[in-house]
């Protein structure tokens, strides 16, 4: 397809801009959304590996009670334990509030692309715009496709959440390992998900077709 049949960035305006310039978005929050997941990744082993030496120092206590370690010790380690670990389901719930706040970003995207939705059969009829805005979507196929990226996010927030509320509290090793891979695969970010948005940068003008 020859470059003339698509508008140059300049002379982008309304829809069209508005449009490319949340393609881009969609671009920036998702790179910004795996660099807090791999942080979150990190923080949640910290915490998993805090939790179980907590186990271990309990168990500890109870063992060595009348032994030679003293019970001060023992107290002292279980304390600063507990600290860390405070400190580290801190910095995992600072990561799950920038990821909500991403998620929010994305749901009002997702509105204003079906305003502009709704403002184009208010214009042109219910068919919408006789020509595409770009090379072939039409004006709905965007709405449509940031509405399930922004599903796919929200359903994987939700899981984060989750993990957060549970993972300083499971004393089951088993589980843990789970809680941590859920994390760092997260289910509800599907391969589709990334072929849906390298279609709208391609679309958009930010991809070379």
């Amino acid at each position: 397809m020859s470059q003339s049949t698509t508008p140059q960035k300049g002379n982008l305006t309304g829809s069209a801009r508005k449009l490319k310039d949340d393609a881009a978005d969609w671009h920036n929050l998702t790179l910004r959304w795996e660099r807090l997941n791999d942080e979150g990744s990190a923080t949640a082993t910290n915490i998993v590996n805090l939790g179980l030496n907590k186990k271990s120092h309990a168990e500890s206590e109870v063992v060595m009670e009348g032994g030679s370690l003293s019970s001060g010790d023992l107290s002292e380690n279980l304390t600063k334990s507990n600290q860390e670990l405070e400190e580290e389901c801190g910095k995992l719930k600072d990561v799950v509030d920038k990821m909500a706040n991403i998620v929010s970003k994305m749901e009002k995207m997702v509105q204003a692309e079906r305003g502009i939705c709704e403002l184009e059969a208010f214009q042109f009829g219910e068919k919408g715009r006789p020509e595409p805005l770009f090379h072939s979507w039409p004006t709905k196929q965007f709405a449509e496709v940031s509405s399930q990226l922004y599903e796919s996010y929200k359903q994987e927030l939700a899981l984060k959440k989750t993990i957060l509320q549970e993972l300083a509290h499971t004393a089951n090793a088993d589980l843990s390992m789970v809680y941590l891979s859920s994390w760092l695969y997260q289910p509800y970010i599907e391969d589709s998900g990334k072929l849906l948005l390298e279609s709208l940068l391609l679309e958009t003008g930010h991809r070379p077709l």
